[in-house]
């Protein structure tokens, strides 16, 4: 038997995965092994339900130590046992100095195996062992200072062979951050740490067959237990305490809230209701949706904006619950996607906050029940990061590391040591490095969580998990999704924004979903792609498809949001979709099952849905089995055998019914190209809401959706796209004022003032300085006034200088820069900002005439807002440039054209040969977009070399009334020379003159 065994776990020391040490501890003869990953539970539930298939008896415990330094061993006897050890562990890992005492707490349920050199000076409690290495037995045989059966062997199982070992060490030295030769024994294994064989094992301990048997016994006491087959929910089961009281709940909840959503209920929506209810009481879901409800009450009662999606919007007691806004009667939401008898996990309810908003949400989640933690994540090492982690244990110099990294070097024509490099990066690739946090999951649990991991804090401050969430759904925990994003912030500042610069205009009701489905403005920006700002549909990519979907309603924004995602796009059925949509005869086409399963989206399947219709009515699975196919796609089956299963059910039904091969593999490769990457409907129509939300403030308060969708970090783009869009929108856009700008944007009227956070160099704190300052004692007198109030120093008042800040003043630039020099030039910044009785008086030199032009402030404001202010067009050295623009491309189908254009964006992409293409997207010289597309010889030919105006020319193409452009050449065109730095800028002998 094993005690003391290491998994990859073990993070940046141990090697083998779970089901590798599993499969080597069978090879190698054993019948019983313990997993003992250092001060780490992560591996552990996997193990177990691995285990079950290996015919080999298992055991978990935590190997505890302090850095490398073994202190003891604990092994739990039964499932309380496997808690105390957690919560130890639990409690050591929260602490701000996470030394383990050497003293062992008074476990119940754990069996505690000390070294042979750090056993105890005391008589050991009934629980306790002492634990003796190979290397411990010449010691032994003259130490009678321990009982025999206190006396267990303890051969370490880290690694298969030498090569694991040598991969030990390089994780080692990644860990402690140093290089190779600078390790020293003390910071890695033995090297006798390598898994022996069960004869071999025993031939060690020959002397000591006692050493051996007290082994075989303890682990022979020891079973930890878990239902991995059809786990029952171990999510808080009731929301009341009480299961009747929570049917009585949530149906009180349903009845109150029908006539808020239909006014007049229909036989349908009753009908839907009863049948809805009564399959979430038979599965058990109740508690689930109650407690989704009470964190959205919570949110509405703090006046917090969100979104409730995922397959839990195809329901209508969810939108009664006001967990979603997504009617799924308008949109006849299929009600098996979001729950059927067959599916044994609870729908999924992704539920977007503010970013704002989400950390308070979290800590609401944390105080109101009991049992939560946030859900973990694996961080693994990516090949490219092994390889430069790799290089620089190595000690390779930075250019050889970076070459490294492509991946595009000739492993025969690289020194040895790059080849080394080479060689262990593809080992560890895959390997976890360390834990992370879920973006969203957290866990409520019915016991506590410590019943199934230990956890730890991560910066977010909350308990986390030390599995993730498939590990999760094995033994039956399932997620709620609490997500943050800054679409919903941008809507709730732009509501702020509009009632402050328009305090005459009517209240806006966001939630009025029916006014902005039919606004016409609306309608025109969605047709035209007029959607900058707007959520998803902002993207390049979504532009296009609006544009050649001409969508102009509801559904088919809902359509498109789906269509766009990759595997929609890779099957080919998105361009077959927009064919469909515009040529109606095209749709006959359509096999007929297929135009009845989904008649609104001829007969395509667009949503996750559509994978479970199309397996049920034209494959004639059950539910159950359409489910497990839908998963399986999703990257989301346990197991593959499982899948492979229904895979081949598939085709067995398919050839029965009669249908020809190559239809039925025709059907299938749509599944399996898209089913992983497709929306649910309802999931997509929760989008959709959110966007027209965002696309009716945008139609009728443009300015102020642009300075809040900038304020909220931008979406898509860069900020200077949106600062572009509320100019062309109208505004005049100002550079940071000290009298006007606060961290962010600040619009009046229709003049809009960059934010000093914005400014690149310029502290947050500076910023709540000026703005409290502002607030308390009024305008500034001048730049000692300024100075003296803000009490900052000569670099950051230069740079407030340099970006026109200080233009309220009533001085030049250079004029400011002076002056500041003079009044700071020996001051160091104050950390305590106080106002001086007196201010002393500075001597005013008498300055000559010191301008500064355009161009000198558009290179400040490109070198400390990443961007100019000015239109680029008029900084090119030559102005010579082709003046052609995308107005005129229709024009030329089919021509070769020239065009200058300025960069916003580039997406990188592969062919299916894996050679290396993009897609530009830039803006005229009228501030229209331009497409472009660079095939993977002009990609090689003529690369993007950074942010500027490019010459392209290339054929002008067009499809479904969309034009856009294949490159066949490009070149950047030159700025003019920064002015900043030209000589004799300033008479200097007359400056010096004046200033004597």
């Amino acid at each position: 038997m094993s005690l003391n065994n290491h998994s990859c776990y073990s993070f940046r020391y141990g090697v083998m995965r779970p089901a590798e040490l599993l499969d080597l501890a069978v090879a190698k003869g054993y019948t019983h092994l313990a997993l003992t990953d250092i001060n780490n539970t992560s591996g552990c539930l996997n193990f177990l339900r691995l285990a079950r298939r290996k015919r080999i008896k298992t055991a978990v415990g935590i190997d505890f130590r302090n850095s490398i330094d073994q202190l003891y061993i604990g092994i739990a006897k039964n499932n309380d046992g496997f808690e105390e050890l957690n919560r130890y562990l639990s409690l050591h890992l929260t602490q701000k100095d996470p030394v383990f005492s050497p003293n062992v707490p008074g476990f119940k349920n754990v069996f505690v195996i000390y070294p042979f050199n750090k056993a105890p000076k005391r008589p050991l409690d009934d629980h306790e062992y002492i634990g003796v290495r190979p290397s411990d037995l010449n010691r032994l045989k003259i130490c009678k200072d321990f009982l025999p059966e206190k006396l267990v062997a303890l051969q370490r199982g880290s690694f298969r062979n030498r090569s694991d070992y040598q991969v030990h060490k390089l994780l080692r030295a990644i860990d402690l951050n140093t290089i190779y030769t600078k390790i020293t024994p003390q910071d890695y294994a033995d090297p006798m740490d390598i898994f022996q064989t069960r004869k071999g094992y025993e031939k060690t301990f020959a002397e000591f067959p006692e050493l051996v048997s007290n082994a075989d016994h303890l682990l022979r006491q020891c079973s930890v237990s878990f239902d991995f087959d059809q786990p029952k929910s171990k999510n808080q089961q009731t929301y009341t305490g009480s299961l009747p009281k929570d049917v009585k709940l949530i149906r009180e909840l349903c009845k109150d809230n029908l006539r808020y959503r239909y006014p007049e209920p229909s036989d349908e929506i009753i009908s839907r209701l009863d049948k809805e209810l009564s399959i979430i009481e038979k599965k058990g879901f109740v508690s689930y949706f109650l407690i989704n409800w009470d964190i959205t009450s919570y949110a509405r009662n703090r006046g917090y904006f969100y979104v409730g999606r995922g397959s839990g919007a195809n329901s209508i007691v969810a939108y009664l619950l006001q967990i979603t806004d997504v009617d799924p009667i308008e949109l006849d939401l299929y009600f098996e996607r979001f729950i059927n008898l067959y599916r044994e996990n609870p729908p999924d309810f992704d539920i977007d906050f503010s970013w704002k908003d989400r950390e308070d949400v979290t800590q609401y989640i944390f105080d109101r029940f009991p049992n939560t933690a946030l859900l973990a994540t694996y961080n693994t090492f990516q090949y490219r990061a092994a390889v430069r982690e790799l290089g620089k244990v190595f000690g390779l110099p930075k250019e050889e590391l970076d070459l490294l990294t492509t991946g595009r070097v000739d492993f025969n024509k690289i020194d040895g040591l790059s080849q080394t490099v080479l060689k262990y990066a593809s080992l560890i690739q895959g390997l976890p490095s360390h834990l992370s946090v879920h973006a969203g999951g957290i866990v409520i649990s019915e016991l506590s969580v410590h019943r199934y991991t230990a956890t730890f804090i991560p910066p977010k401050g909350f308990p986390t998990t030390q599995f993730d969430m498939v590990v999760a759904e094995d033994i039956g925990l399932y997620k709620f999704d609490i997500l943050g994003q800054r679409g919903l912030a941008k809507i709730k500042d732009t509501l702020d924004i509009v009632m402050s610069n328009n305090p005459t205009d009517a209240p806006i009701d966001i939630h009025d979903l029916r006014r902005f489905k039919q606004d016409p403005t609306v309608k025109s920006l969605l047709k035209r792609g007029k959607a900058i700002g707007c959520f998803y549909v902002e993207s390049p990519a979504m532009r296009m498809l609006l544009k050649k979907l001409e969508v102009d309603d509801y559904l088919g924004l809902v359509a498109a949001s789906s269509i766009i995602r990759p595997g929609v796009a890779k099957s080919g059925m998105m361009r077959e979709y927009i064919l469909r949509d515009r040529q109606p005869e095209r749709r006959k086409k359509t096999h007929p099952i297929m135009q009845d399963i989904m008649p609104d989206t001829y007969g395509i399947m667009v949503y996750q849905e559509d994978v479970i219709k199309v397996a049920h009515y034209f494959a004639g699975l059950t539910l159950g089995e359409a489910d497990v196919l839908r998963r399986g796609m999703s990257g989301k089956y346990r197991s593959r055998e499982e899948f492979n299963k229904v895979r081949n059910k598939y085709f067995e039904n398919c050839q029965h019914k009669g249908y020809p091969q190559e239809l039925a593999r025709k059907i299938w490769r749509q599944i399996e190209s898209f089913a992983g990457y497709a929306f649910a409907k309802g999931h997509s129509a929760s989008y959709a809401v959110e966007s027209y939300q965002s696309l009716f403030l945008k139609a009728h308060y443009p300015l102020e959706y642009m300075v809040a969708t900038i304020n909220n970090g931008g979406g898509f783009y860069r900020p200077e796209l949106y600062i572009h869009e509320a100019r062309m929108c109208g505004a005049q856009i100002e550079s940071p004022c000290i009298e006007r700008s606060s961290h962010g944007c600040v619009i009046m009227g229709k003049v809009i003032f960059i934010g000093l956070g914005m400014v690149r160099g310029i502290e947050s704190e500076m910023v709540d300085c000026i703005i409290q300052s502002r607030e308390q004692s009024g305008s500034f007198a001048g730049l000692m006034d300024f100075v003296e109030r803000i009490g900052l120093g000569l670099e950051q008042l230069c740079v407030l200088i340099r970006i026109n800040a200080l233009r309220i003043l009533g001085y030049s630039k250079k004029e400011l820069l002076w002056k500041a020099h003079q009044i700071l030039q020996k001051k160091k910044k104050s950390k305590i900002i106080q106002r001086r009785l007196f201010t002393p008086p500075v001597k005013d030199y008498q300055l000559p005439d010191l301008t500064t032009d355009q161009y000198e402030d558009a290179f400040d404001q490109m070198e400390l807002l990443g961007f100019p202010l000015c239109n680029p067009f008029g900084l090119l050295e030559h102005q010579d440039f082709p003046k052609l623009c995308v107005d005129d491309l229709p024009a030329y189908l089919n021509s070769e054209v020239t065009i200058a254009a300025y960069l916003i964006t580039v997406k990188n992409t592969t062919t299916s040969k894996g050679d290396r293409m993009n897609f530009g997207t830039f803006i005229d010289l009228k501030g229209q977009f331009l497409d472009t597309t660079h095939f993977p010889k002009v990609a090689a030919q003529y690369p993007f070399t950074g942010r500027g105006i490019y010459q392209i020319s290339g054929k002008v193409v067009e499809e479904f009334e969309f034009f856009s452009l294949e490159a066949t050449q490009m070149h950047k065109l030159p700025y003019i020379p920064d002015p900043r730095y030209r000589e004799n800028i300033i008479d200097k002998e007359e400056l010096l003159k004046s200033l004597t």
